[in-house]
């Protein structure tokens, strides 16, 4: 079966709308989706970025968030916009890689939902709590496996190994050959390519 590992941060915008169509898209294309969460903070901290390029720049954020509102209003989606922004999201990550890998779609969903749709805080641990016992998942269990030193460097790793791919923003897909496609809209084109060439 083809295969795409779908890279995202919790923090992100974009990896949003593409959770929450990933399942059905890849499903329909026959292609099997590897959930990736990282941090993009290392790597626009190597940029020399504090923040995210939205906040850095206030055109591209107020763009941004238009377009977020568009694109969810064609898609059905409920849009709220989380303060602080970007979140800080490395609890949610090291929680999504603690979890059992068919877990984790699941688990990510409700994270974003959480953050982008109720305008909750994804660090807070009530509010990751929440999600978990939604989804009947034993939290004291993955909150104690997240904290775990095999967690914490699993994260590491998943966030350098997106760096040596050549990610620089999520949503980022990338194929068994390599090959990198950017952002929610690139989604599809990325699907193609892991049937026909990755």
């Amino acid at each position: 079966m083809p295969e795409l590992d779908f890279w995202y941060e919790f923090a992100s915008t974009y990896s949003y709308l593409a959770a929450m169509r990933a399942e059905a898209l890849a499903g329909a294309a026959g292609v099997r989706l590897n959930w990736r969460p990282f941090l993009l903070g290392p790597i626009f901290a190597a940029q020399g970025w504090t923040t995210s390029p939205f906040n850095l720049y206030p055109a591209k954020g107020r763009y941004m968030w238009r377009d977020i509102e568009r694109l969810c209003i064609l898609r059905g989606l409920a849009l709220r916009q989380p303060d602080p922004f970007p979140q800080n999201s490395l609890r949610a990550a090291r929680l999504a890689l603690a979890l059992p890998e068919q877990s984790r779609a699941a688990f990510s969903r409700a994270i974003f939902r959480a953050e982008f749709e109720e305008g909750r805080d994804i660090a807070d641990e009530q509010v990751l709590r929440d999600s978990l016992a939604a989804l009947d998942l034993p939290a004291d269990e993955i909150f104690a496996r997240a904290r775990s030193e095999d967690v914490k460097t699993a994260l590491r790793e998943n966030s350098e190994a997106a760096k040596r791919a050549g990610i620089f923003g999520a949503p980022a897909f990338v194929a068994r050959d390599g090959e990198l496609f950017w952002g929610d809209d690139r989604f599809e084109q990325a699907l193609d390519w892991a049937r026909h060439k990755g």
